[in-house]
């Protein structure tokens, strides 16, 4: 690493040039974070953000990850400038349960986490690559080809240990996936571009403007719909069906951006390779380049591709015209989902007199069914014009995905356990970490829903809950005199820091609570609201004894 440093110092007097070329190539922290932002979490949740919002939605990706970027600017400023493991950091100068919540909080994420990106990766064997092996869709196959990837991935993930060369082709391979990914769906908007005369691209482009109406009413395209329903609350049912649908999606999305669990990786990626404080401005360049670039490019054209192919319009194959009506098929792949949410209108309408689903009701419920990695593949017909080819290439990428991210949750929780236990990373503390990958093989006795991909939306939401811990405690670590020292931020810098910080902590602290609050138990038990006012309470609790120890 000392090689490392002197080529650092010389590229940075050169300046130019030279300079962004060594920056590139010793970049590798930023890339692991692409890798796992890039995952099969932000698939769905771009893709069912540009189902159920079209253009007008891509505004919240790109919030979301400026939120998170924000966070990890801090969270490296801080590691490189001490030099110390943020847990231990965290632990012994700002809050033990604010640490402990941060460690348990990742590790619990890694978990809930893994679920889906199994469930993508199974999608994409079984619905794109090979369907007719996987006819029956039964849960020994899901178990099978899980375990499958599960050893296929942990054989790559220890790899990680060893220093050097295998973290080096490591990270270049997982640069090339991203690289890959991006091009990809920039392909694909470029196709619909020149190819169909319906699409506007400065139009789409025009969603990046904030629209917060989309979290109180319906998108513009169900309005007239809507009006059709002349039953003032199955109207009002409706109406709020889909406003919690995007809501929902709006939170499974920005949970992919950054989430907890990448708070955790970037500063002990940084510790593994040795970089100290002459690595702050290629921590930035790092996380600019390998993260932020790739992942803005590519949700944004998978938001606008799946706005293109699927806003507005029913799930495809569940409903036919027949004189002069939209009937239901019953052998449609969406049907289950289809009569869940019938079910659930019934259930909570039963009052309303006629229980009978009008047509607007049912092209409304078609319009709301998740759609699975099979649906998803034909965003990518407009790039090749061969559905079959696009299928396998689109199944290819989400396999890819999800092994990745996989591969970094493992990784991951390798860091966590290692901290829990007080041991140096790499060794065998660290490989039984990683070993914990195996939980997500259990997807299929977690989720029994149609769509496999609309679990990590599901997922990403729970996830989301949890990133205020992390937020809240570097806030506190970045005003830390205790910890920081010399290089404490002053004057304007740490208004600037702290006016960046506070913004994205309340901004990610009310979308968390707002979320938890509404959570409760099948028994009406407010199991969210308990667990947050037990978790403030424990960090109050903390303090105040911290704070009675040091005076």
């Amino acid at each position: 690493m000392k090689i490392d440093r002197e080529e650092l110092a010389r590229a940075t007097e050169a300046g130019g040039w030279e300079k962004y070329k060594t920056f590139a190539r010793l970049s590798g922290p930023g890339w692991l974070q692409s890798a796992i932002t890039l995952g099969g979490g932000s698939l769905a949740g771009a893709l069912f953000l540009g189902v159920i919002g079209g253009y007008s939605i891509l505004w919240v990706q790109l919030l979301a990850m400026i939120l998170g970027v924000i966070m990890l600017c801090a969270i490296s400023y801080i590691t490189l400038s001490t030099g110390r493991s943020p847990f231990e950091a965290m632990r012994n100068e700002i809050n033990p349960v604010l640490a402990w919540g941060w460690l348990i909080a990742t590790l619990l994420a890694n978990l809930v986490w893994a679920l889906p990106q199994y469930s993508l990766a199974y999608g994409a064997v079984s619905q794109n690559l090979f369907p007719e092996a996987f006819a029956d869709g039964g849960n020994g196959s899901k178990f099978l080809v899980s375990g499958i990837i599960f050893l296929a991935v942990t054989a790559i993930t220890l790899c990680y240990g060893n220093e050097g060369v295998g973290i080096r082709i490591y990270e270049w391979v997982l640069k090339g996936i991203v690289a890959g990914i991006v091009l990809c769906f920039m392909g694909v908007v470029l196709k619909i571009s020149t190819s169909a005369e319906d699409f506007n691209l400065l139009g789409a482009l025009s969603g990046f403007i904030p629209d917060l109406s989309i979290l109180w009413q319906p998108a513009e395209v169900f309005l007239p719909i809507l009006e059709k329903i002349e039953q003032a609350d199955l109207r009002a049912f409706w109406s709020e069906e889909i406003v919690n649908t995007q809501r929902m999606r709006m939170v499974g999305a920005a949970a992919t951006a950054v989430g907890i669990n990448m708070t955790f990786l970037l500063p002990y990626s940084m510790l593994s390779k040795k970089w100290g404080k002459e690595h702050r401005g290629l921590a930035i360049f790092d996380l600019s380049t390998g993260m932020v670039i790739p992942y803005v490019l590519a949700v944004s054209c998978v938001v606008i591709s799946s706005a293109y192919m699927f806003h507005g319009q029913p799930y495809d194959g569940l409903l036919e015209e027949k004189d002069g009506q939209m009937v239901l098929v019953e052998s449609s792949a969406g049907i289950n989902d289809f009569n869940k949410l019938i079910d659930r209108r019934k259930y909570k309408v039963e009052g309303s007199g006629s229980l009978e689903v009008g047509q607007a009701e049912t092209e409304l419920a078609a319009m709301l069914v998740p759609r699975n990695t099979a649906n998803f593949a034909k965003s990518l017909s407009a790039l090749s014009g061969d559905a079959s080819f696009s299928n396998m290439i689109f199944g290819l990428g989400v396999l890819a995905m999800a092994l990745s991210t996989i591969s970094i949750l493992c990784l991951i929780s390798g860091f966590v356990f290692c901290e829990a236990l007080g041991t140096g990373h790499g060794g065998n503390v660290h490989k039984a970490g990683i070993l914990t990958g195996l939980f997500g093989v259990f997807w299929p006795v977690f989720w029994d829903g149609g769509s496999k991909a609309y679990l990590a939306v599901v997922t990403s939401t729970f996830g989301y809950v949890l990133f205020p811990i992390a937020s809240l405690a570097f806030f506190l670590m970045m005003n830390s005199s205790r910890l920081l020292k010399e290089d404490l931020p002053k004057g304007n810098s740490r208004l600037v820091w702290n006016l960046l910080l506070g913004t994205s902590l309340l901004i990610t602290g009310l979308a968390a609570g707002h979320t938890a609050t509404t959570k409760t138990l099948p028994n009406g038990f407010p199991i969210g609201t308990v667990g947050l006012g037990v978790f403030l309470a424990l960090v109050g609790w903390a303090h105040l004894r911290m704070k009675n120890k040091a005076s």
